[in-house]
């Protein structure tokens, strides 16, 4: 059905930062199996032994994604349903989606500064797309 319908970039970008929110649980999840075995994750997670900081960082910066995954996912569909798409919506789309990539690498590796860089990106990318709705 997706491919009847006309993706422009920003509905691409969406539907990729979707995915990324999607798998962007496996880096803090193998340190689950590594750490906690399989009981551990199936149990009620009492009294496991901490998990190490790099995936403490990974669950915070999932966690960060799918919170601005829901302004960025409003922004682009209504750009798209009242046809405000433009190069500018793409272009913020397309940088707000490698900015989360960036900023999911930046925040595991646990690199603070450029960590909000990062962030700071992905924000104009939103940023750009909302202009384009006034």
């Amino acid at each position: 059905m997706l491919k009847e319908i006309m993706l422009t970039t920003d509905l691409k970008m969406l539907i990729a930062t979707a995915t990324l929110a999607l798998l962007s649980f496996m880096p803090y999840f193998i340190a689950y199996i590594k750490y906690w075995g399989i009981a551990g994750i199936v149990g009620n997670r009492e009294n496991l032994p901490a998990l190490p900081q790099w995936a403490q960082r990974a669950q915070d910066a999932h966690a960060n994604l799918t919170e601005n995954l829901v302004h960025f996912a409003v922004l682009v569909i209504v750009a798209h349903v009242t046809a405000a798409s433009n190069e500018i919506t793409a272009m913020g789309a397309t940088l707000f989606f490698w900015a989360r990539i960036a900023y999911l690498a930046i925040y595991i590796a646990g690199i603070p500064w450029l960590r909000t860089v990062a962030f700071m990106a992905g924000w104009v990318g939103e940023v750009m797309i909302l202009i384009q709705l006034f």
